[in-house]
């Protein structure tokens, strides 16, 4: 009986989103993530204090997990913070760093809609995010 408690316990854990990032130029810095429901604060996490917000070694970029703090829709945004300063820098409008989304949507002018970049999570799952540079 004493698995019965185990098998509870794991299924209210909160779902855990692996992610890799392909396509850096460098390992410099670390990578800005955002991982939001809210759509008014995407791709900022700034203004969405339920977001999880997290950095990561760019070294350790290739995979890394992210824990959802519940079963949602979520949008994935990533900065790669070459000189670590915890923030994209930018040269007059466009980014110097690189930035990429959940699932990958097509870069026009500025960042995707949430719904673009959003996905169902109702249990562990996986996100490959592919860097874009623009300078």
């Amino acid at each position: 009986m004493a698995l019965l408690p185990l098998l509870l316990a794991a299924a209210s854990a909160p779902p855990t989103i692996e992610v890799s990032i392909t396509g850096l130029r460098s390992t410099k810095g670390q990578i800005l993530v955002c991982l939001t429901t809210n759509p008014k604060a995407f791709p900022d996490c700034s203004k969405d204090k339920a977001s999880v917000r997290m950095a990561v070694k760019a070294v350790d970029a290739a995979d890394f997990k992210v824990q959802a703090p519940a079963a949602g829709t979520y949008a994935i945004a990533v900065v790669h913070d070459e000189n670590s300063n915890n923030k994209m820098d930018l040269a007059i409008f466009l980014p110097k760093e690189g930035f990429g989304f959940s699932r990958n949507p097509t870069i026009t002018v500025g960042p995707p809609s949430f719904k673009a970049a959003s996905f169902a999570v109702t249990g562990d799952l996986r996100q490959s995010i592919k860097m874009k540079y623009m300078l």
